[in-house]
């Protein structure tokens, strides 16, 4: 299962940094994760500073 990001999301940028294989974008208003290319590592998660990543 992949990740989701809430609309919690700060748009801080930490999440997208954080993923070792580039599967999180900008998207219009949030952060957005590309299942297709996610690897269900937790690393986003584990960086998002308010906890607006979980899988789904």
């Amino acid at each position: 299962m992949a990740y989701k990001i809430s609309d919690a999301c700060l748009s801080c940028g930490s999440c997208a940094d954080g993923c070792p294989v580039s599967a999180i974008s900008e998207g219009d208003g949030q952060y957005v994760i590309d299942a297709d290319a996610c690897l269900d590592c937790g690393s986003c998660a584990d960086t998002c500073p308010v906890g607006a990543i979980s899988q789904e």
